[in-house]
């Protein structure tokens, strides 16, 4: 059983719901991240989304796509991402670490270090999932069968557009958890229409089997607590980005962790 799968099977026996924050790795500072992971662990997270710089990250909204070419700037790529879980992990082996981001980065690092290159160097930093933005699933069938050797999960996104045949395609393929875009457009955009969120959420389950988290438009802790209600994980990113992007170092993970207690109290509320 992967580290993901443990995690939201302990969630369920306590009654609980999963608090997944997303941030980019590498900002607001190159060094700062997994001091900020950290922060935000003791804050509540269950479930890290640990986004991969990258040039042209065609579903995020400026927020984010304004923190990767900060981190861009600073020089992090792949190995310095791999890295920053390596040095998460000398104190933290139980919270699962998803890395999520687009193909270049991945088949890039292959070409340099060879065949699987990737798989192989996210399994031994500790990496638990990743979430390939523009991967399809029908695409994916051996890569997710080499992750899952090594006891790592392929998450996928699904969308307020997704037919029930492509809901089948995930579920043949998805493990961990799979990501509801509760929006359409990039990520930060517009507001969350929770009904909205609340009547698809058994469509997606009449063919998914994993736990489903929302995110994309979450921004406080009563849309949080509400979409919490109805699914198995809420995901904040964006907002979790403007709070931090003006700190200074050493306030980023207090800053982040302060936002997160708020949120996670409310799930449990």
């Amino acid at each position: 059983m992967s580290r993901i799968a443990a995690t939201f099977a302990q969630l369920k026996a306590d009654a609980r719901k999963a608090l997944i924050p997303y941030v980019t790795a590498g900002f607001p500072f190159a060094d700062v991240t997994p001091e900020l992971m950290h922060g935000m662990v003791a804050a509540g997270a269950d479930v890290i989304e640990l986004g991969i710089p990258f040039s042209d990250p065609m579903a995020d909204g400026p927020v984010i796509q304004k923190a990767g070419d900060k981190a861009l700037a600073f020089g992090i790529g792949m190995v310095q991402v791999l890295d920053m879980v390596r040095g998460f992990r000398q104190q933290d082996s139980k919270t699962p670490v998803v890395l999520m981001g687009y193909a270049n980065p991945v088949e890039r690092y292959d070409q340099r270090f060879g065949a699987d290159a990737f798989i192989r160097d996210a399994a031994e930093a500790g990496v638990d999932g990743v979430l390939i933005v523009d991967y399809p699933p029908e695409e994916c069938v051996d890569f997710a069968a080499k992750l899952r050797a090594r006891d790592m999960d392929l998450i996928f996104l699904l969308a307020p557009t997704s037919t029930d045949a492509r809901m089948r395609q995930v579920a043949e393929v998805a493990s961990g958890y799979v990501y509801y875009v509760s929006l359409k457009g990039v990520t930060g955009a517009g507001t969350l229409d929770t009904a909205a969120v609340e009547a698809m959420l058994p469509r997606i389950r009449a063919h998914v089997q994993v736990p489903v988290g929302v995110g994309f438009g979450i921004r406080d802790a009563a849309t949080a607590q509400a979409i919490g209600r109805v699914a198995d994980a809420v995901v904040i990113g964006s907002k979790i980005i403007q709070l931090i992007e003006d700190q200074p170092r050493d306030k980023v993970a207090a800053v982040a962790g302060e936002f997160l207690q708020g949120i996670r109290k409310a799930l449990d509320a």
